[in-house]
């Protein structure tokens, strides 16, 4: 099995990750499904504009998940807080009702997941490494 490459000027690279992003205090905002389709679409916008390509995209009541792929000159810091600070601002502004659910009008928890996915299992990509060196 080969890779899914994308290539730059120079480089060529494959970086995939995982993200999850979690309520405060887990309120279960995400009920709605007006909610959950408008909050899928900011985060689409926020990604298009960082030229962030997202794979996988999913909420259930109190958190969203992502699978997306990014070049090696995301500035990913930056990225996750346009993530946070505009989906919140612009879910409240538009669902005012969301507001009410939260503590001190809060949306997200200020930690995150985040993990790099691999098209080959760690296992494999040992064993690779190990043979190059016999």
């Amino acid at each position: 099995m080969g890779y899914m490459l994308d290539k730059g000027a120079h480089s060529v690279y494959a970086l995939q990750y995982h993200f999850i992003q979690v309520v405060k205090y887990r309120r279960r905002i995400f009920r709605d499904e007006r909610v959950v389709d408008f909050l899928k679409q900011n985060v689409r916008k926020i990604s298009e504009s960082f030229d962030v390509e997202i794979i996988d995209l999913e909420c259930d009541k109190d958190y969203f998940y992502m699978i997306f792929k990014a070049k090696p000159t995301l500035d990913i810091p930056k990225y996750i807080n346009a993530l946070k600070t505009i989906s919140s601002r612009e879910l409240q502004r538009n669902f005012p009702n969301i507001k009410e659910e939260l503590w001190k009008g809060i949306l997200w928890s200020p930690s995150y997941f985040l993990a790099t996915t691999g098209q080959v299992t760690l296992d494999v990509l040992k064993r690779y490494v190990e043979s190059q060196g016999k």
